[in-house]
Parts: C-alpha cells; sequence; structure tokens
C-alpha cells in the first residue's frame, strides 16, 4: 500500500483541522482498490445509509481487475450497489441477505455458505477480538460543517470495531452525510489509510406505499400500541403504514435499529416527545440511520438525535429499562405454534437473525411491553400462506416462547400463556381463509404425532 502523504490544508480545502486530522490527505479521486485490495482479504463495508457508494461502486466496478477472490461482508443494503450479478472475485457474505444484496448472493450458488449466523449486538466484539477478520474496511464519515470534526453519520455499528483491527481503513467523506455529534471520532481512535472526497449523494431509502393487505395490518398494529409506548422499528411499507398510523398517538418514544423518513415524520408531526421513555428521556435513538435528505437532515447535528452503538441499543438492560416497550418487527413465516423464520422464505435464503431476537424477546422484560410480529398471511402472488404448519427448512429465526403477538391483516393472535391448542387455533384464525381448512387438517396431524 502506498505511503501516507501529509495532509495540507494549504493544497487541499478538504483537510480537516484538529482534532481530527487523517494521516492521508482527502484524495479527489480513488486510486485503483488493486493497489490496496490483497487476495484473500476480507473487506467489511459499511452498512444502510452509512455504505460509501463512492467506494463500494468501485469496487463492484473494478473487481475483475483485484489480485484474486476477496470475502465482503455486507450488512443492511439499501442501495443497488450489488442488486446484480458479481464478479467471481467477490464472494459476497454477511450477517444475513437482506435489502439489495438478494441478487448479488443469487448471482454466487451457495454463497449462503458464507453468511454468519451471529446476533446483531455482538458483530461489534467479534471484530473487536478478532473473532471475524477485518483487513480492508471501507466506511463513510460525515463533516462537521466547519470542516474541523469528523462523525460516523448514519451508523454506529461493527464498522469501526473492524476499522480498529484493519490493515487497510479507506475513508470516504461525505459532506451531504449528516454530521452526528454522538458518533463523533477522532484520530486517536481510528486510523484512516486513505480518504477520498465523496463522488456521490448518501443512500437514499424513500417512504415505500403499502398495499391494502400492508394498510389493515398497520391498523391492527396501531391499535395494541398504547399512548407513551416506546417504539423499535425498521424500514419498509409495513413499517411506513405502522408509523403513518401512529401520528394521532401521544407522548411516544423511539428506540430503534434502523429509522428513516416515517420515523422523523413522527417525531416531527408531535406524537413523539421521548418523555416517558424510562430510559435517554428527551432523545431519539438508533444505531443506523437510512431514509431520504429529510431524516439526514433531521439528524445534522441534532444533540437529541443520538446513534448509539449496538452493544447499547440492542442490549437486554438497555431494553428491559424502557417503558412501554413495543419491539414491532417481521418475519417470513409463523407456523402455527408461534415459530418464526425469517431466514428462508421457501424459495431462497433471505434476511437474517439481525436484531430479531434481542428486539421481541426483551420487550416482555420491559413494563407494559410486547414483542410484536406483523406480516402479511400469504406471499405477494397470494399462492403461498405464511401462517404455516412447519417453518421452510425448519428454519426457526424465533421460538414459539418468544412473541407475544401474531399480527395479519386478518387479525391479532396474542401468544401470551396460551396452550399449544390455543395458538394453533389463534394463529389459524389469522390465515388467510383460503389457507385455513388445510391448517387445520396439518395442525390435526401434528397435534396426532
Amino acid at each position: 500500500m502506498p505511503a501516507s502523504t501529509a495532509c495540507s490544508c494549504v493544497t487541499n480545502p478538504l483537510c480537516l483541522e484538529p482534532p481530527f486530522m487523517p494521516a492521508a490527505p482527502i484524495l479527489d479521486s480513488l486510486p485503483p482498490l488493486a493497489s490496496l485490495i490483497r487476495a484473500g482479504d476480507a473487506i467489511i463495508i459499511g452498512q444502510a445509509g452509512a455504505e460509501p457508494l463512492t467506494l463500494t461502486r468501485a469496487l463492484v466496478e473494478e473487481a475483475d481487475s483485484l489480485a484474486g477472490p476477496v470475502d465482503v461482508f455486507l450488512g443492511a443494503v439499501l442501495s443497488d450497489t450489488f442488486a446484480r450479478p458479481l464478479s467471481p472475485k467477490l464472494r459476497p457474505g454477511g450477517y444475513g441477505i437482506m435489502g439489495g444484496a438478494a441478487k448479488g448472493f443469487a448471482s454466487q450458488p451457495g454463497s449462503i455458505a458464507n453468511v454468519t449466523p451471529t446476533p446483531y449486538r455482538e458483530l461489534e466484539r467479534s471484530f473487536s477480538t478478532g473473532r471475524l477478520r477485518a483487513d480492508v474496511v471501507m466506511l463513510q464519515l460525515a463533516p462537521s460543517a466547519d470542516g474541523s470534526r469528523l462523525s460516523l453519520g448514519m451508523a454506529n455499528d461493527y464498522v469501526i470495531a473492524a476499522a480498529r483491527r484493519a490493515r487497510c481503513v479507506i475513508a470516504e467523506i461525505n459532506p451531504q452525510a449528516p454530521f452526528t455529534p454522538s458518533t463523533e471520532v477522532d484520530a486517536a481512535s481510528l486510523r484512516i489509510d486513505v480518504a477520498v472526497r465523496a463522488a456521490t449523494s448518501t443512500v437514499q431509502s424513500p417512504t415505500m406505499a403499502a398495499e391494502e393487505a400492508e394498510r389493515r395490518i398497520a391498523g391492527h398494529v396501531a391499535s395494541v400500541v398504547p399512548d407513551r409506548a416506546t417504539i423499535q422499528i425498521g424500514l419498509g411499507a409495513l413499517p411506513d403504514a405502522v408509523l403513518g398510523l401512529l401520528a394521532s398517538h401521544r407522548d411516544l418514544g423511539l428506540h430503534s435499529g434502523l429509522i428513516g423518513d416515517s420515523a422523523v415524520a413522527l417525531i416531527e408531526s408531535g406524537a413523539v416527545t421521548n418523555a416517558y421513555k424510562g430510559l435517554d428521556n428527551g432523545f431519539t435513538v438508533t444505531n443506523t440511520l437510512g431514509g431520504t435528505t429529510r431524516a439526514h437532515r433531521h439528524a445534522h447535528d441534532n444533540p437529541q438525535f443520538l446513534i448509539r452503538p449496538a452493544t447499547y441499543t440492542h442490549h437486554p438492560a438497555t431494553l428491559a429499562a424502557l417503558y412501554r416497550f413495543h419491539a414491532i418487527n417481521s418475519a417470513l413465516e409463523v407456523d402455527v405454534t408461534g415459530q418464526a423464520n425469517a431466514e428462508h422464505d421457501g424459495r431462497a435464503w433471505r434476511g437474517g437473525l439481525g436484531g430479531l431476537g434481542d428486539f421481541v424477546r426483551t420487550a416482555r422484560l420491559s413494563e407494559g411491553g410486547r414483542g410484536i410480529v406483523a406480516l402479511a398471511s400469504t406471499s405477494r402472488d397470494g399462492k403461498r400462506s405464511r401462517i404455516v404448519a412447519g417453518t421452510s427448512r425448519g428454519q426457526v429465526t424465533l421460538g414459539r416462547g418468544d412473541a407475544d403477538l401474531v399480527i395479519t391483516e386478518w387479525g391479532v393472535a396474542d401468544l401470551r400463556d396460551a396452550s399449544f391448542g390455543e395458538r394453533a387455533s389463534r394463529m389459524i384464525a389469522i390465515a388467510d381463509p383460503r389457507f385455513r381448512e388445510q391448517l387445520e387438517r396439518d395442525w390435526h396431524a401434528l397435534r396426532g404425532a
């Protein structure tokens, strides 16, 4: 790797003064990645809104020029960077197959073998201790308005732990990313080997329009969320629909793993005050940020918007201390006893462990809290029930004792303290009517086994 060049603020207008001064100058263009990446390297990439698009696009485009195959650790991908057939020299992996990564994984049969089913909150420790290898890290950093400071911007995740152990840290400095004071970094905590000026905007993940079934599900979810509840929810058409229907609630709190425009809209509506969270009162807390410029502007230099590490946001002690913590998540399938599969849709691997288990399991430890799994009762084409007798390939991401409520467009199944028979009856009642008779037969067969 080329030696770093001293930073000169006279010749480089983007050079950063103390307290953060990269050892390398901020370049206008990225050097050839073949000069930085070695065959067999493990490359860790910023996720969600913190994906460094200039770097990841270069990686995909220049992959064939690399000296040999490399492993690419992907997280929640909100861009289309990897939504294409990938060079054989890029071996996709990560903690799941999420969002825009699915097509890239599909282009390389057997790539599920590269997925690491580690719970999300454990990843930071895994990289810190070296159990997970990091040779090259690509991340996005956000400068403050005066250019004197840098922050992680839109994620406070495992990538920073990986960077502290990596041989080569490549940073994309993006002034369009929000500077978030809670993620400020300094030269003592982060070494940068190559810094490049962003050649593009940040990842944009706009609000998604809900279909009729999703609107009905959202109505049921909103009906079980009380005022003064603390909400955990993600991105997508269903979460967006739920958040839209919570605008009439009062004194809600937000504590999540990933939020975007719809959460910001709920804050701006006045429904979210964060006044009764029981922990971090007055603050919105998340681990990562998505959305569009709207959400990014809200987070920029906002002292009431905290982006905290997953060791905090997903930790059971944190979640248990929240008042009326309602964890609202989804799954690909739920069986008639309440086991949820969030990893295989019956045709292909999708999703992953993520923070699902942490949030749903711990919600019941919160005073007045509930763990909710919300999903459409059928596949998008309507041909397959997502309420099933047994999950696809036996995949179980949540045990039958983990979720309190399962919600579809047909209603709410309360599984708390329910027997096997009660669970099956309640789950079949929220399945699409076309599949209920078969589910009854399947349940009776299982019951007699």
